[in-house]
C-alpha cells in the first residue's frame, strides 16, 4: 500500500481527495483559535468570553456527528461531505460579520456541526478499502485531515495580514475566516463530481432502519440508553457554564435544560423505533450477524480520552509555554503547534501499528496506557525544566494520543458494517463529549503551574482507567486482518454443468 499512495488512482484517489475535505473541515473548524486575542481585542471581550467561545467551538459537534452518522449511513458519503462542505461557508460568514459576543457565539455553535465532518470519511475510506489495510488507511485519512488545525494556527495570521491592503488594520480576521468557509464550500462541489461511494460493482449497505443505531440483543438496547446520557449531559454543563456569564439568565437555562430533556427523550425513542421488534420479541437476530454494543462504548471511552485530550490541549498549550517558560507569543505558539504537526505521522502510525502487530486490542491498550504516562509527566513541567526536553515530551505525548486516535478508527469499521456511520459519529462524538468535559474543568481550575499540574494529572489518570478497561472489556474485532469487509466476500465459483458433449470425453 504504501508504494501505490502516491499514485492518486482509483482508491488512492478516493483516499486523497477524503482527506483533504476533512483538513478544510478541520481549517474551518479551528480557524478562531489563531485570532483570539486579534478578536478580544477588535469587540473588547473579556477572557471569560474567549474561552466560552472555545467551547461553543466543540460543543454542537457532540449531537451532530451522531445526526451525521445517521445521514451518511442512508445517503453516502460522497453527497454527506459535499454538502457539510458547503455549509461552512454560512456560520464562517456569519462569524466574520458578528459584531458582538451573541453573535460569536452562535455563529460559532452553527460552525461547530462542520467538525463532524470527519465520522463522513471514515466510512468512505472504509468502502475503499479492505480490513487488512484499514489501520494505515483510516489513520492518513485521519492523521493528515487532523493537520488542519496546525495548518489554520500557521497561516490564517499571515494571510489575515496580506488581506488588510495596507488599510492600516494589523488582522484582517474577518476576511480570512470567511475564506475559509468559502474554499470549504468550492470544494465541497468539486468533491461531489470527483468521488463515488463504492468502488465498480460493490453495493453500499445501509441500516435495516433508519433514525436511531441498530443493536442485536436487548441488554445492548438499554447499554446503549446508558451511554447516550453523556452526550446529552455534556450540552447541559455547556449551557451551565453559559449561564455562568450571564449568556443565560435562570429562565434562559431551564428552557434549555428542559430542551436537552427533550432531546433525549426524542433520541431514545428514534432508537426504540428502529429496535422494537427486537425488545417486543418479535425479532432475532442470528449469532453470525450480531455485534456486542459493549466494544462500541469502549472505543467511545478511548476515543473521549484521546482525541478528547488533545482538542483541549491544543486549546491551552499555547499559554502553558509562553506562561511556564517566559516565551514571546510566536516562540509559544510555534512550539505548541508541534502536538498538532505530529498528526502528519502519528496518526498513520497508530493505523500501521495496529495493521501489522497481529492485534488491534492489544495496540489500543498499550498506546491508551503509554498516553496516560505520558500525560503525568507533562504534570511535572515547569519552569525549571529545560526547555528542548519539555517540547521532546510533548511530542512524545502527542504521538501516543494520535496513535491512540488511529488505532480507535482501525476498529471501528470492523465493528458491524451497514452501521459503520453511526458508529462512527457515536465513537467521534465521544471525543468531543472530552473536550468539553476537559475544557470545562481546566476553566475552573487556578491559573500558573498549580492548575496545569492538576489539569494534566486528570488527563493521566483518566487516561489510564481506560487503559485497565480496555485490557479486561475490549474484544479483538472478527476478521480484523481479512482480505474483504463483511459482506463483500467473493462468492465460491459455481462448478459448470456437465453437457453431453463432455459426457462423451470419459
Amino acid at each position: 500500500m504504501l508504494k501505490e499512495l502516491w499514485s492518486f488512482r482509483d482508491r488512492y484517489k478516493i483516499l486523497h481527495m477524503t482527506w483533504f475535505a476533512f483538513f478544510l473541515s478541520f481549517v474551518v473548524w479551528f480557524n478562531f483559535a489563531p485570532f483570539a486575542t486579534a478578536i478580544q481585542e477588535d469587540l473588547g471581550l473579556a477572557p471569560e468570553q474567549i474561552k466560552t467561545i472555545a467551547i461553543c467551538n466543540v460543543a454542537l459537534t457532540v449531537p451532530a456527528r451522531i445526526i451525521i452518522g445517521m445521514l451518511l449511513d442512508r445517503f453516502g458519503p460522497k453527497l454527506t461531505y459535499s454538502l457539510l462542505l458547503m455549509y461552512a461557508a454560512i456560520p464562517c460568514l456569519a462569524f466574520a460579520a458578528a459584531q458582538n459576543f451573541s453573535q460569536l457565539v452562535i455563529s460559532r455553535l452553527a460552525l461547530s456541526i462542520v467538525g463532524a465532518g470527519f465520522v463522513i470519511g471514515i466510512r468512505m475510506v472504509a468502502e475503499w478499502f479492505p480490513p487488512k489495510e484499514i489501520g494505515l488507511a483510516e489513520g492518513i485519512y485521519g492523521g493528515w485531515g487532523n493537520f488542519g488545525s496546525a495548518a489554520a494556527a500557521f497561516t490564517l495570521p499571515s494571510i489575515a495580514l496580506f488581506l488588510t491592503f495596507g488599510s492600516g488594520n494589523l488582522l484582517n480576521w474577518r476576511m480570512a475566516i470567511a475564506l475559509t468557509g468559502i474554499v470549504a464550500a468550492v470544494y465541497g462541489a468539486l468533491y461531489y463530481f470527483s468521488v463515488e461511494d463504492t468502488p465498480p460493482g460493490k453495493v453500499y449497505q445501509r441500516p435495516n432502519r433508519q433514525g436511531g443505531l441498530e443493536v442485536t440483543t436487548v441488554k445492548d438496547f438499554w447499554f446503549l440508553m446508558l451511554m447516550n446520557v453523556p452526550l446529552v449531559g455534556i450540552l447541559a454543563v455547556l449551557a451551565w457554564r453559559l449561564a455562568k456569564i450571564g449568556f443565560f439568565d435562570t429562565t434562559g437555562l431551564t428552557i434549555t435544560l428542559l430542551a436537552l430533556l427533550g432531546l433525549y427523550l426524542f433520541q431514545a425513542y428514534k432508537c426504540w423505533d428502529v429496535n422494537k421488534d427486537l425488545l417486543m420479541g418479535k425479532k432475532r437476530y442470528p449469532p453470525e450477524d450480531r455485534y456486542k454494543f459493549s466494544q462500541v462504548a469502549m472505543l467511545e471511552l478511548t476515543y473521549l480520552v484521546n482525541f478528547g485530550s488533545e482538542l483541549a490541549v491544543v486549546s491551552m498549550l499555547p499559554a502553558f509555554f509562553e506562561l511556564t517558560f517566559g516565551l514571546s507569543k510566536p516562540a509559544a505558539g510555534m512550539i505548541a503547534a508541534s502536538y498538532a504537526f505530529m498528526n502528519l505521522m502519528s496518526r498513520p502510525g497508530g493505523g500501521l501499528i495496529s495493521d501489522t502487530l497481529g492485534s488491534r486490542k492489544w495496540t489500543m491498550t498499550v498506546l491508551t496506557g503509554c498516553m496516560g504516562i505520558g500525560y503525568l509527566l507533562m504534570g511535572t513541567v515547569t519552569g525549571g525544566w529545560w526547555l528542548p526536553g519539555a517540547v521532546l515530551l510533548t511530542m512524545a505525548c502527542s504521538f501516543f494520543v494520535q496513535a491512540g486516535e488511529g488505532s480507535t478508527f482501525a476498529i471501528v469499521p470492523l465493528i458491524k458494517r451497514r452501521v459503520t456511520g453511526q458508529v462512527a459519529g457515536n465513537v467521534g462524538a465521544y471525543g468531543n463529549v472530552g473536550a468539553v468535559a476537559y475544557l470545562t474543568i481546566y476553566s475552573l481550575l487556578p491559573e500558573g503551574d498549580v492548575g496545569n499540574r492538576v489539569f494534566f494529572q486528570v488527563l493521566g489518570i483518566t487516561a489510564l482507567i481506560i487503559t485497565f478497561l480496555c485490557w479486561f472489556f475490549l474484544k479483538e474485532p472478527k476478521n480484523s486482518f481479512a482480505e474483504h469487509h463483511e459482506g463483500d466476500e467473493p462468492e465460491l465459483p459455481v462448478p459448470p454443468v456437465p453437457t453431453l458433449a463432455d459426457e462423451q470425453t470419459y
